[in-house]
């Protein structure tokens, strides 16, 4: 949603929405939420009242955020509610529940609610009465739902929100019944109204910013606001400045913003710093910063960041107003010192690969401070000598540390060629596919079932250009007739050609097929260690094959093809496949023990300085 200059955010508790009346328009939906909604509303609160977080700073008390109400200002004291309508119903239900079952009619102020359509609803609420009856907390939600009576003014029956909000008034009795002596009916009323906040949003409506569009962003695909928007309001409350300072600081900030924002849109960039697997996904980056800054993690409630942020407003104060240079100038430093690693040649590697290894990028910044670049350096390669500590000689395909040491390969390769000013494209590795996969295939794996086909074509393809069948016999024809095909090439063309045709690859006659290109291949014996790093290589799933057990000639033809179309291939991984590791060139198309041991000897050399000593 775009953050208009004179929008407001603050946080409010629940006691302070009573001094408010609230307008639900035509264009909102009813009232939908579910038992489960409620329920976990309820559970959320209690487990903050049993478990308050510590008191960061004395002067502010711990609270339990729930997410923003959006609001417009009609009058001097109602407010047309944008987005929110549901949990401020919600709240509503559970403060006449306190009024009705524990303290009686109306002790609690409850918020004034007027609905544009649904007419009658906030009277169906306010006369709304548990009909007491004994309730089997064993039954599920459901089942209670059921069994539980209610008395009101109103018949569920005249209009389906009733029914909606019957449920949801009937799920809290439930879930204090189901509580029992567990819960402490005066200690959830105190955390309920005095430590439950709502993010109060307010905005002004203007040409390129008016309610319905606000809530058509908010509904259509129930976008919520993100950290990052509620976050830019903060920053860019009027406010928050002295008056004759206050536009020029706006457009200061917002400009840094989108600068930092769309660096971070750039996919190198991105994918340097940040990993696809991490379970907190962006579509404004620079929540990715600000989640950094204030250790948001994957269990943290949804708006962790921005409330820790709203508390950096509160006691972050220069002349009675939040110190807006210090809070931006700590946000713009992080992003700098990224982006100085970036640019640094062997930052850039040394980093990218630590962060790819599963070492937390704060982990990195942090031990950053304070050191100078050598320093620094130096606490990078001792961190990368932890991630392959081990006897390369002895370790064998599923160990964790082969991919981190092939991985480390390719880099290492890449900086000693620093001269072309190549840079390992960390975010086309982390977008495709690749894994440690075998250079030489596995004799002793078998091919079944669906994997056959692709087998056959591939190997089809590799000798006549296609795999389509008819183009394929034409091809072997016409090389027949004109004598210009190696007796075993022909034998093994049409071994798979009759596997086509049948339609059918009964074990004996693909075993047979198989044998023939094995053999032809040269890898019908299998290198000595076939499971060392000396047999393994970073490979995508693709150049691999479904079947997984590929010839290095199909590998190769493969590797070569994606390279001279520009598709990233790892730059060892390239280096092998063209044999620039082998000190004997006799048969550039197979994988021999020499050039396994040659592969080998590269890797230790190329990594003489990380390798353990011993």
């Amino acid at each position: 949603m775009p953050t208009n200059q004179t929008n407001q955010l603050v946080l409010k508790s629940i006691n302070q929405l009573f001094e408010y009346s609230f307008f639900i328009p035509a264009y909102q939906r009813g009232y939908r939420w579910t038992n489960t909604q409620v329920i976990q509303l309820l559970d959320d609160v209690w487990n903050f009242a049993k478990n308050p977080p510590p008191k960061a700073d004395s002067k502010i008390e711990p609270f339990y955020c729930l997410q923003p109400i959006v609001v417009k200002q009609q009058s001097d004291n109602k407010w047309e509610v944008i987005d929110g309508q549901q949990r401020l119903t919600s709240i509503l239900l559970i403060l006449h529940y306190f009024n009705e079952m524990w303290i009686g009619k109306q002790k609690i102020k409850e918020p004034v609610i007027s609905y544009e359509t649904r007419l009658n609803s906030a009277q169906f609420i306010s006369s709304l009465e548990i009909d007491i009856d004994e309730l089997d907390i064993e039954l599920d939600v459901e089942s209670a739902i059921n069994e539980i009576k209610i008395n009101s003014d109103f018949s569920t029956n005249d209009n389906i929100d009733f029914h909606h909000i019957a449920n949801a008034y009937k799920a809290i009795h439930f879930w204090v019944k189901r509580m029992g002596n567990n819960l402490d009916n005066n200690k959830l009323q105190s955390i309920f109204q005095n430590n439950t906040k709502v993010i109060w949003y307010e905005v002004e409506e203007t040409e390129n910013n008016n309610s319905i569009d606000i809530f058509t962003r908010l509904n259509i695909g129930k976008i919520p606001l993100t950290n990052a928007e509620l976050i830019k309001a903060l920053f860019l409350q009027k406010g928050n400045f002295a008056e004759e300072k206050a536009t020029l600081k706006q457009i200061q900030i917002a400009s840094e913003w989108d600068n930092i924002e769309k660096t971070l849109q750039d996919k190198a960039f991105w994918l340097f710093i940040y990993n696809p697997n991490n379970p907190l996904k962006y579509d404004n980056r620079i929540e990715y910063i600000f989640d950094l800054i204030k250790g948001r993690t994957k269990d943290s409630e949804y708006y962790h960041t921005f409330n820790q942020f709203y508390k950096d407003f509160s006691t972050n104060l220069k002349n009675e107003k939040p110190d807006i240079d210090k809070l931006w100038l700590e946000i713009k430093r992080y992003f700098l010192t990224f982006e100085e690693w970036y640019k640094n040649y062997l930052l850039f590697h040394h980093v990218g690969y630590l962060i790819e290894c599963g070492i937390s990028i704060n982990t990195i910044k942090n031990h950053s401070s304070g050191k100078n670049k050598d320093d620094f350096k130096t606490y990078l390669r001792d961190e990368i000598r932890k991630q392959i500590d081990c006897n390369i000689d002895e370790i064998e395909y599923g160990n964790k540390s082969i991919k981190k040491i092939l991985l480390l390969f390719n880099i290492q390769s890449v900086l000693q060629t620093q001269k072309s000013d190549m840079r390992f494209p960390f975010h086309k590795y982390k977008s495709e596919n690749w894994d440690i996969e075998h250079i030489c295939s596995q004799t002793d794996k078998d091919i079944n079932g669906k994997n056959r086909l692709p087998w056959v074509n591939d190997i089809l393809e590799y000798f006549t250009g296609t795999h389509n069948l008819e183009k394929a016999k034409d091809i072997i024809t016409d090389i027949e007739v004109n004598k210009g095909i190696e007796t075993d090439i022909l034998e093994i063309c049409n071994s798979l050609v009759n596997l086509k045709e049948e339609e059918e690859f009964k074990d004996e006659k693909f075993l047979y097929s198989y044998k023939l290109v094995q053999k032809y291949f040269k890898e019908d014996k299998q290198t000595e260690e076939k499971d060392s790093i000396s047999n393994l290589a970073l490979l995508d799933s693709t150049t691999n094959r479904s079947y997984g057990n590929s010839f290095f000639p199909i590998k190769r033809k493969r590797i070569i093809e994606n390279d001279s179309k520009g598709i990233f291939v790892p730059i060892a991984t390239k280096n092998l496949f063209l044999k620039y590791y082998s000190n004997k060139l006799g048969e550039v198309m197979y994988w021999n023990n020499n050039d396994a041991k040659d592969y080998m000897e590269a890797i230790k050399n190329t990594l003489e300085d990380f390798l353990p000593k011993n």
